[in-house]
């Protein structure tokens, strides 16, 4: 079949991100030169205020900082547990991030966070925290640098991608590199091996498997460890920057051959990152085909499941409406005027299969993976069992704004949440993998 979409001829293919939807060359380029390159502020679900509360909600703008590291110090600033410091979600670690987070502590102990590069500012108490997924969406102000591109054609093309992007009501919403791990893209293929049983293969993938383009004291370290069977040697080696690495193999050295349990070690987001990264990357390439065999994005066919939005624009996942011959010209003037979205399986132990053609694309896909519900039952790792959902096949933009800055461009715009930007300025840069 003749695709209406533009080929990837990059490493994204490798996580399933096979297609663009303009056809346009891209202008090159990276992003993330300096953390100041990319900047993104929570559009937030704030918890309303109350004198007495248990929780204190504050804004944390961060310079640099992985998510789960961030709370790790934090809570031993506070000398609270992690469970007691709530998120929405995880943020890009280079980068300028704000974004509201619970901390289960008294006020006055706020004053105890001496952390470089980050900033607590508007603390106030509240009777709930903060979990994953409270928030509505994300601000970017994201620095394109380094331009292949002649800079003469650079408007030209910033001009044809957003006009693309607004015609379709939005863009490819592929889960980006930063699921997958820009620098080392593993962790589905370790969330693959959990949910296949081999939770031996899946510890060694996460700690031993090197990438180019990581530091070489860590590649190195990588390389030790798939070649020794006494990890103690090795463990006294390797660096600081493989924190949960080093926390798996101290627990393997200490309970040899105990798997489950060196994950059980990880922060519970995590683990549960493993397993939806696989599912993101059937989700992807569930999406290419679909684009392979140039159906629409921003239009339903007969079978197709549809999810209306809330009036804050939020998916009701709850609510999800198959695509008939009866109800398809109501289906599909709900979905051009953006109140609604084609969605796409996220596969899991509960999920629905679609039907019609897009239904033979998500079973021809999870046939060939030889997978099926059950195995999204982890026993002993209950965070790394899911029961799936859907995810819309376009994400839509807000905002959206470009200029001309010295060495680049800079774009300016707004996504719904659990949407990547990253796939956005794919769009316009068309850049190899790392490059993002």
């Amino acid at each position: 079949m003749n695709s209406r979409y533009r080929a990837c001829r990059t490493a994204e293919k490798d996580v399933g991100m096979s297609f663009y939807l303009s056809d346009i060359d891209g202008t090159g380029g990276r992003l993330k030169k300096e953390p100041e390159d990319f900047i993104v502020k929570e559009i937030s679900d704030r918890p309303g205020p109350a004198a007495g509360g248990r929780f204190v909600i504050a804004e944390v703008t961060t310079r640099n900082w992985e998510t789960n590291r961030l709370v790790r110090l934090l809570s031993r600033n506070l000398g609270i547990s992690r469970e007691k410091i709530g998120f929405a979600g995880t943020k890009d670690k280079r980068a300028i991030t704000t974004q509201l987070m619970s901390f289960e502590c008294p006020m006055d102990s706020m004053q105890k966070i001496t952390l470089d590069d980050v900033e607590i500012t508007d603390p106030y108490t509240a009777k709930r925290s903060i979990k994953i997924g409270d928030l509505i969406g994300n601000l970017f102000v994201i620095k394109v640098k380094e331009c292949e591109a002649p800079e003469s054609g650079i408007p030209d093309t910033l001009r044809y991608v957003s006009s693309a992007v607004k015609d379709a009501g939005g863009f490819p919403n592929y889960f980006g590199v930063q699921r997958f791990g820009a620098v080392r893209p593993i962790t589905h293929k370790v969330g693959e091996l959990i949910i296949r049983g081999d939770l031996e293969g899946a510890v060694r993938c996460y700690v031993s498997d090197p990438s180019l383009f990581e530091r070489e004291d860590a590649a190195d370290a990588r390389r030790s460890l798939s070649k020794e069977e006494d990890w103690s040697s090795v463990l006294k080696k390797m660096p600081d920057s493989l924190s949960y690495e080093k926390i798996m193999v101290e627990h393997i050295v200490s309970s040899p051959d105990d798997w489950k349990g060196a994950i059980e070690k990880l922060p519970k987001n995590l683990q549960m990152m493993f397993v939806h990264a696989y599912q993101s990357y059937l989700f992807n390439r569930m999406l290419s085909e679909r684009m392979r065999r140039g159906l629409p994005l921003n239009r339903p066919i007969a079978g197709d499941i549809v999810i209306p939005l809330d009036p804050n624009r939020i998916p009701l996942h709850e609510n999800p409406v198959t695509t008939t011959p009866n109800n398809i010209d109501l289906v599909a003037r709900q979905v051009g005027s953006g109140r609604a979205f084609v969605a796409i399986s996220l596969f899991g132990s509960e999920s629905r299969i679609a039907e019609g053609e897009m239904g033979e694309i998500e079973r021809s896909i999870v046939e060939e993976e030889r997978i099926s519900q059950r195995d999204f039952i982890v026993p002993g790792l209950p965070h790394c069992s899911s029961k799936g959902s859907r995810r819309e096949v376009l994400c839509p933009v807000a905002d959206l704004s470009h200029r001309i800055i010295e060495g680049g461009y800079e774009l300016s715009f707004s996504l719904p949440k659990g949407n990547y930007a990253t796939c956005l300025l794919r769009e316009y840069m068309k850049s190899e993998m790392d490059r993002y």
